[in-house]
């Protein structure tokens, strides 16, 4: 549990400088310059991934509750929406209008749904973590960055790229959970 504990406090603390510490980010890309800058936060962001994973994997199982059947499908669900809303941030679709913070959405759908159909200690440990870290992340940007100006444009194209792309991926990462152990659908 310790290793997973950690790589959730690496993974808050490399994301959440930039919005509650900028002058701390700043400073660093002072020293270091932009790009090698950039490197050290995306090479923290990543060790904090791979803490994450091989914390939860380790981690001793203590059932909290137990989630009826009918939860997996609600979570087959959010799972798709939260693959729609993560992809939205970069697509030329008019969705980009819809949410001032697509990929945080997403992360706090996927921590939801993940929550609903897992009552163990450390999926609430991850996917409690990384849910409350989005609704900050949230907050924090909301906070530095002040109002928020709409995308414009976007096509029925891109819209019908979002979902066609976003269906590809969700189908990836099912299958990634089945090849691992975890089926998802069903």
């Amino acid at each position: 549990m310790t290793l997973l504990i950690l790589g959730v406090a690496l993974w808050w603390g490399a994301h959440l400088v930039k919005a509650l510490a900028p002058g701390l980010r700043a400073g660093i890309a002072d020293r270091l310059g932009a790009g090698p800058s950039r490197g050290l936060f995306a090479a923290l962001i990543a060790l904090s991934v791979v803490l994450m994973v091989v914390g939860f994997r380790a981690a001793p199982v203590v059932e909290l509750w137990a989630s009826p059947p009918w939860t997996r499908h609600v979570n087959n669900l959010l799972m798709a929406i939260a693959v729609l809303a993560f992809a939205t941030s970069h697509s030329k679709s008019r969705a980009r209008a819809w949410f001032r913070h697509p990929m945080l959405l997403g992360v706090l759908l996927w921590a939801a749904a993940h929550l609903l159909v897992n009552g163990d200690l450390g999926s609430v440990v991850l996917f409690g973590a990384l849910g409350v870290w989005a609704l900050v992340e949230m907050a924090a940007i909301n906070a530095r960055d002040g109002d928020w100006v709409r995308p414009t444009g976007g096509t029925l194209a891109g819209d019908i790229r979002l979902v066609a792309i976003s269906a590809v991926v969700f189908v990836v990462i099912a299958a990634v959970h089945a090849w691992l152990g975890y089926p998802a659908l069903g």
